[in-house]
This record gives C-alpha cells, sequence and structure tokens, in this order.
C-alpha cells in the first residue's frame, strides 16, 4: 500500500503531462491560414471576449475584409466573431516576413494556433513569412548551409566573459580556408540573438552565398550591452526580464573595447585579418557604434554600413563627452583619407531618426564623401534592417 501511496502522485504528473497534447476540437483552427495572391486569414478560439484586435507590423498594411472605420488607432485592426472565432483576412500582401499578435478585451496575446514566436526585446510575437521573392530569402531553402555557434570571449570590462553568436559559411567546416569577416551589431535593446532570430541573418547569408550573389563571410554578432554579458536567459543573471534601457548602452565603453571582439575573433577561426576583409554594420544602435567603431579604428574595416543609425551622441551623454565620440567630422574624413571600399547608409522616410541621418549626410556631402545611400518606406523596424542586409551584404569584400 505505501508503494501505491508513494507511486500515484507520479502517475497523476505523468497522466497529465501526456494529455498536454490532447486539444480539443476548436483548437484545429488553422491561424495563419495562406491564400492565393498574397492574403493571409488570423483566427483565434475566444468565445467569451468582447472585442479581438490584430496587431503588429503586419497591421500598417491596412487591406483586408474588415472595416476601417472599426479603427481604435492605425495599425489595430478589428477582427469579427462568429460561433466564438474571431478572425480577419488581410489582403495584397507583399512577400515578407511579418509579426503579429492579438489585443482580446485589451490583454496583448500570441496566436495558440501559431507555434512561430520571436522575441524582440521584452515583446513577444508570432511570425507569417508570406510568400515570393522576399519569403524565399529569409526562409530555409534547399542549399548549402552554414554552421552557427555562440561562444564566449573575455573582455578586460568588468574581467568577465562575453557571448557572441557566430555564423560560419558552408565549407568552413572540414576545410582549411580562410574567410573575410562582416562584424554585425544589433540595436538598443538587442543582444547577440536579435540578428539571427529577428533578422534572418543565417537564412539571408545561405541563400545569397549559394545564389553567387554574396562572398563566404564569417558573420560575428556580439552582444552590445556592456552592463550584460549575454542575452536574457543566458546570462550569468538567470533569467532576467529583457530591457530596453541599460547602463553603458552607448557611453563610448562598447567602441573602447571592441577591439577585444575582433582579436578573439582573428585567433580563434581562420580569418583573412586587412581591412578590406572586414566590415562592420548596424542597426540603431548598432548603427551608431558602427558610425564611431570604423572612426576610432581607421585601419580595422573597409566597408561600413549604418541602418537606420543614430548619429548624435548627446542625445545620450551629459557632461563630459566620451573621447571615442569627439572629432566625428574629422575622424570621419580621416577613415576615408586612409581608405574605406564602401560606406552604405539605409533609413525609412518615416523613421524618427530620418532627420538625423539627413543632417549626417550633409555633413558627407559638404566634405566630399562618397557613401551609398537607400531610403525606404516604413520607419524604425525590422522589415527595413532584414532589406538592408539582403542589399549590403552583395557589396562586401568584391
Amino acid at each position: 500500500m505505501k508503494f501505491f501511496l508513494l507511486l500515484s502522485p507520479l502517475m497523476f504528473a505523468s497522466s497529465v503531462m501526456a494529455q498536454e497534447a490532447i486539444r480539443p476540437d476548436h483548437a484545429k483552427i488553422i491561424s495563419p491560414e495562406h491564400l492565393e495572391h498574397g492574403s493571409v486569414r488570423f483566427r483565434l478560439y475566444a468565445p467569451d471576449a468582447k472585442k479581438v484586435y490584430l496587431i503588429g507590423n503586419i497591421s500598417r498594411f491596412n487591406k483586408g475584409d474588415f472595416d476601417a472605420s472599426e479603427q481604435p488607432a492605425p495599425g489595430v485592426i478589428p477582427m469579427r466573431e462568429s460561433e466564438g472565432i474571431w478572425e480577419v483576412r488581410m489582403d495584397s500582401l507583399a512577400s515578407d516576413l511579418y509579426t503579429y499578435k492579438f489585443v482580446v478585451d485589451g490583454v496583448e496575446v500570441v496566436d495558440p494556433a501559431n507555434v512561430h514566436v520571436v522575441r524582440d526585446v521584452a515583446s513577444v510575437s508570432n511570425m507569417v513569412m508570406v510568400p515570393g521573392d522576399a519569403a524565399g530569402l529569409y526562409g530555409v531553402s534547399d542549399v548549402p548551409h552554414g554552421s552557427v555557434m555562440t561562444t564566449w570571449y573575455r573582455s578586460a570590462f568588468n574581467d568577465n566573459d562575453r557571448r557572441l553568436t557566430i555564423y560560419l559559411p558552408s565549407g568552413y567546416l572540414g576545410s582549411d580556408k580562410s574567410y573575410p569577416v562582416l562584424y554585425l551589431l544589433h540595436g538598443m535593446g538587442g543582444d547577440e540573438t536579435s540578428w539571427s532570430q529577428l533578422g534572418r541573418a543565417v537564412e539571408i547569408l545561405d541563400n545569397l552565398i549559394a545564389q553567387g550573389k554574396a562572398e563566404p563571410m564569417i558573420v560575428v554578432m556580439p552582444n552590445g550591452n556592456m552592463a550584460r554579458n549575454a542575452a536574457p536567459g543566458n546570462s550569468t543573471l538567470g533569467l532576467e526580464q529583457p530591457d530596453f534601457y541599460l547602463p553603458h548602452t552607448m557611453d563610448g565603453v562598447y567602441e573602447r573595447h571592441f577591439p577585444e571582439i575582433v582579436e578573439f575573433v582573428d585567433s580563434n577561426f581562420r580569418t583573412l585579418r586587412d581591412k578590406n576583409s572586414r566590415a562592420v554594420a548596424g542597426l540603431s544602435m548598432g548603427g551608431f557604434h558602427s558610425l564611431y567603431i570604423s572612426a576610432a579604428y581607421p585601419d580595422m574595416f573597409g566597408y561600413v554600413g549604418l541602418f537606420s543609425a543614430a548619429i548624435d551622441p548627446r542625445e545620450f551623454n551629459s557632461g563630459v563627452m566620451p573621447e571615442v565620440y569627439s572629432d566625428r567630422r574629422a575622424k570621419v574624413r580621416r577613415l576615408f583619407d586612409e581608405g574605406v571600399r564602401l560606406y552604405w547608409m539605409g533609413i525609412g522616410e518615416d523613421d524618427f531618426l530620418y532627420e538625423a541621418n539627413k543632417k549626417f549626410r550633409a555633413e558627407l556631402d559638404a566634405d566630399s564623401i562618397p557613401y551609398k545611400y537607400v531610403e525606404t518606406k516604413g520607419g524604425h523596424e525590422w522589415t527595413n534592417w532584414r532589406h538592408y542586409l539582403s542589399e549590403y551584404v552583395p557589396l562586401l569584400f568584391r
């Protein structure tokens, strides 16, 4: 009897776990459902809900079977209810990777019918890929694949280990060939997983290299938050909550310690170590870092990419300006005097950093500094940054 009593809780727990995969019939609804001509239908079973909306970057494309007059705000799409199932169809969507979630009676929830979930800082959303050219670039294709690894390097800052995500192109393993390196930097609140997960950098590199549109290269994606040594849940701080504003975000510390990363990569991977075999690029805060790192170390990088970059360090520093941010104009001129093969800038016409980028371009124009500029629709968002990476990478190391 004692033996039975001891086993009973275990048997009960096992029974509960075994039944977790059993779901009611209404849970079999398809969401998202791909229709023809770029249309997608979203559904949610919520019989007790009073109001349900679709939000996310997909909701900026206000085309569908909803009544726009019912929208409480731009990009907030009302869903219709029938027999407890709420749904809405979005029409004529361009091929791309979109994110979305639902708002049920004022509470944000992910789509329980869609297991494809991604985190952006502290926000969790579902993903949906609309077929076409962009989906072919951002999706996993039947091509040779590179390898993705995480590793740690030792930093003199706080004397601790810091985490990197590294993409090694197909052919790296099992060969003795050396490769050029792209250092790809994330934005504020992001981490070393942002470009590989949200940015689809791995899929973009695999596909562009397989198509012969990009040179095989190593891509190093560091953690640019000096107050954290790794992404939330992967750091020594444990299962911490993500935070957008962190100490040492843009105060010169990351720039001063960036050579540690380059030295570690060159010492542990087969790299080509001249400046014309190195590129740096980043989005938002990562664009800011790319601007000032390349200016501070003019012999380090032959290619620079600024994606929706923050420009003015005075917005993030008060009092004495860190030396690495001083004399920007003179340092950028010196960077070009010493030879840069590509200086690439991209930004959306609705980006809140648009005017700052416009002023910086005027500064470059006044100094007769050549650069490539791309302006797109939209604002400060991953839709643009994936596009910029896809345009920037084919120009490297040619």
